[in-house]
């Protein structure tokens, strides 16, 4: 299958997994808080070991009082570029299960993958409302959890950027020439049969 942005699909899917991609050219507009939500609504539907739900999500909107704040914990280099989007937000675990202070608390296992899977459902809820999110894992990782008050239990993933799509002549030279959606490796290089294989 080939998509409105000429990525190509070995398999069927649906159209949407190729047109989604994550941009760095924004339009420097606003969004309603009500987008972002719906956005997050999406994003808290996804699949959970038994349903612990450990996603949290701490976000600044453009032209808010923490707008300034959430800037400066992205290393410059995204600085550079995400200062366009509409919204900034961190994705969050918690990462034990069980009520919070209580000894009856467990470590769980897959607090990374749930939050990465919310995420997934972010990028896709985002797309079809007409937005783009970009993942990052380029952020000041401590500076993080002291800015955003996060707590011990809890994890901070990546940092996104959520916006409208812009001009990619904004970007400096060598991100304008990056800015298209990149293709992924052949499905045979990350799916074997039966065995794994190190690649």
């Amino acid at each position: 299958m080939t998509s409105s942005n000429n990525r190509e699909s070995q398999y069927p899917i649906d159209k949407l997994f190729l047109d989604r991609w994550s941009p760095r050219a924004y339009s420097n507009e606003t969004m309603p808080e009500a987008d972002l939500l719906t956005i997050l609504e999406a994003a808290h539907w996804a699949p959970s070991a038994s349903n612990v739900q450990p996603w949290r999500f701490v976000y600044a909107l453009r032209g808010s009082e923490n707008w300034d704040k959430f800037q400066s914990l992205l290393i410059e280099f995204n600085q550079g570029w995400a200062k366009s989007a509409a919204a900034l937000l961190f994705v969050v675990s918690r990462t034990h299960s069980g009520e919070l202070g209580s000894a009856e608390q467990k470590p769980s296992y897959s607090h990374s993958f749930d939050a990465g899977t919310a995420w997934g459902f972010l990028a896709i809820q985002a797309h079809l409302a007409g937005y783009e999110a970009h993942g990052m894992g380029g952020f000041h990782v401590e500076k993080s959890y002291e800015v955003l008050g996060i707590p011990e239990g809890f994890r901070v993933e990546t940092a996104v950027a959520i916006g409208k799509i812009g001009d990619r002549n904004q970007l400096p030279e060598k991100l304008r020439e990056r800015e298209t959606p990149n293709d992924r490796k052949p499905l045979s290089e990350v799916a074997f049969n039966g065995t794994f294989i190190a690649k």
